[in-house]
């Protein structure tokens, strides 16, 4: 399906952007994949490693310095492009709660901006990234989310089901990813530290690979046919479980919630539920709009789920316990238990 396609990634400099942009690289012939960020110097490392890892490939990747705010760069940069994956956001809580009159230009006008450049530029298919925060949202970077993913979803109505199609994946905190709490553990647990801070004992959340992630966002560019929200089916791990996974007998200082900070994630909310079919390694929650036609438009093989049904990290069925979090740790080249026990 990607072989010989052209495919923009936005905030593709990020952890995302580089493991998909490997991904399509190994698995895939691409005619051209292009970059587009803000930050040159990012790009310039990206550039330098790929160079180095797929000497005889860098020549498929192009480097566009640019902002989804930036509507006239969007539509330059979509010339001739088949499918666009819409990485870039502001996604750190407290840095949204600071500013958030710059969080609703990136995260919510910037999706409007992609929108238009999409359907009018031709673009086969938008794949936009969305979090579990913009589920019952209680912070700026949720709500954010939120509207973000209603445009994507709208956005098939104004295609007009003749032109660009637009889906939305849902999940989690991906593991070893900027913000991510491990290496801030690792950081502590290297300066020898024994305490390791958590705001809250019961906090719960959801764990994916970025490899999950991609496998995701590639099947919803096989398969979406508009309006999708995919979300993956993965375990939940306690926090507690995750220090001392991490480091054996460690100290656990409780320091308070942060503003913004739920005990529990989700990905399905409750009302959703009338809408969302389980399938086996995922769901996908079908828009309710006029202008949806579930007999054209529904991927065959999924159960509607019970109404009611919510996917919370807190009541979820498959669990990473301590050993098991080692073990993907070490998998995934994210922590090695080993060397610091």
């Amino acid at each position: 399906m990607l072989n010989g396609k052209s495919i923009l990634i936005t905030g593709g400099t990020g952890s995302f952007g580089k493991k998909f942009t490997e991904r399509i690289l190994n698995e895939y012939d691409p005619k051209k994949i292009i970059i587009y960020s803000r930050d040159e110097f990012k790009q310039d490392v990206m550039r330098k490693n790929f160079s180095i890892k797929y000497p005889d490939k860098v020549h498929k990747l192009r480097f566009f310095i640019g902002d989804v705010r930036d509507k006239e760069r969007l539509y330059r940069a979509f010339k001739d492009i088949d499918y666009v994956i819409h990485a870039a956001a502001m996604k750190q809580v407290p840095a949204c709660e600071y500013n958030p009159f710059e969080a609703i230009k990136t995260n919510i006008h910037g999706a409007q901006n992609i929108v238009d450049a999409a359907i009018d530029c031709n673009v086969k298919k938008v794949v936009a990234l969305s979090t579990d925060k913009a589920v019952n949202p209680i912070n700026l970077y949720g709500g954010t989310k939120l509207v973000s993913d209603k445009l994507f979803i709208s956005g098939n109505a104004y295609s007009a089901g003749h032109g660009t199609v637009f889906s939305v994946v849902r999940y989690g905190n991906v593991s070893g990813s900027r913000g991510s709490v491990i290496p801030f553990f690792e950081a502590l647990i290297k300066e020898g530290k024994k305490v390791l801070p958590i705001t809250d004992t019961r906090m719960t959340r959801f764990w994916i690979t970025l490899d999950e992630g991609v496998d995701l966002v590639i099947k919803a560019l096989k398969e979406s046919r508009g309006g999708e929200t995919y979300i993956s089916k993965i375990p939940s791990f306690k926090i507690t479980d995750l220090a001392f996974a991490m480091l054996n007998n460690a100290d656990i200082e409780e320091i308070g919630i942060r503003e913004g900070e739920k005990l529990d994630e989700v990905m399905v909310a409750k009302d959703d539920s009338r809408m969302t079919y389980e399938y086996e390694k995922h769901y996908i929650i079908y828009p309710h709009f006029d202008w949806w036609n579930s007999q054209n438009h529904m991927t065959p093989g999924g159960k509607l789920v019970e109404d009611g049904f919510e996917y919370n990290s807190g009541t979820n069925k498959e669990w990473l316990n301590v050993q098991k979090l080692r073990e993907v740790l070490k998998k995934e080249g994210l922590y090695d238990y080993e060397k610091y026990k």
